[in-house]
């Protein structure tokens, strides 16, 4: 049976172009202390694997368990697109980071290998802050299903070597905790994907609310697009690029006093996956 998860809409077609988020903070925005890479914490919650072991994927927090919503963003760099960056494009949004600290907002960021092997430093900045929180978006952000948006894809021999390389690119960038929580490239899996993957012990992680942040130039749409969508629990899906998603962190500073004023929490994924473990 195939399990194919197609619901970024215009968001995902872009494919392998999707980039990405972090860089230090602008000196005005407020900063939590560093956590030390030594400090001791507790094992994150995960789901317990499905059916015949195949990796758990999650979409969404418990309904009915208070008003959370938690924001993440995709932190996409393909394993082929260096020349790029080496030419001048920008696969950062420092401000978007600059702008989640001042507003004091909870975030995940899925962020791939090769996007943490160019940025080490800002990697190494979002991971060692408390106030985000560092998941596994592939190595490469190549398809784990064919016909994915375009995208290149990962043979099934090389699935789990690509998950684990980029857990090996966050060590190397210092983060100390990365979380054992994955987002498929383009959001495409399939029953072999899920299997495949089961050996790494992570959460699959997808969303319910798409912002179609992407290559999204009128920030008031991507801003109404996410106020619609947004119930108790959701995962918001957006990006955080200066090339690729340039109105998102003007929609992000109209989607938080909004949702706030509506009585919404923001919070980690974590929170939402460890509530929906209690619930089962």
């Amino acid at each position: 049976m195939i399990i194919r998860v197609r619901r970024v809409a215009a968001a995902c077609a872009l494919g392998a172009a999707l980039t990405a988020c972090g860089a230090p903070s602008v000196p005005h925005a407020s900063r939590p202390a560093p956590v030390a890479p030594t400090a001791a914490t507790s094992r994150p919650p995960t789901l317990a694997p499905g059916p015949a072991g195949l990796t758990p994927v999650f979409k969404n927090g418990p309904r009915m368990d208070g008003k959370t919503v938690a924001l993440t963003f995709d932190a996409d760099m393909t394993a082929d697109q260096g020349p790029r960056a080496a030419a001048g494009e920008h696969f950062d949004n420092p401000q978007l980071i600059a702008t989640l600290r001042a507003l004091k907002v909870p975030a995940t960021v899925f962020m791939t290998g090769r996007w943490a092997d160019e940025y080490p430093a800002e990697a190494r900045d979002i991971g060692r802050d408390p106030q985000f929180e560092i998941a596994n978006h592939s190595y490469s952000h190549y398809a784990f299903t064919g016909d994915c948006y375009g995208l290149p894809t990962v043979s099934r021999d090389r699935m789990k070597a690509d998950v684990e390389r980029a857990y090996t690119a966050f060590k190397k960038a210092g983060v100390p905790n990365a979380m054992p929580y994955f987002r498929f490239p383009g959001g495409c899996y399939d029953r072999q994907a899920l299997k495949t993957l089961s050996a790494v012990g992570v959460t699959a992680v997808q969303w319910d609310v798409v912002s179609g942040d992407a290559f999204a130039t009128d920030s008031d749409a991507v801003a109404q697009q996410v106020l619609e969508g947004v119930k108790p629990g959701s995962v918001v899906v957006m990006h955080c690029t200066r090339s690729a998603a340039p109105a998102t962190e003007k929609a992000v500073r109209m989607i938080v006093p909004e949702l706030r004023r509506k009585g919404y929490r923001f919070v980690k994924v974590s929170e939402l996956i460890g509530a929906a473990d209690r619930h089962r």
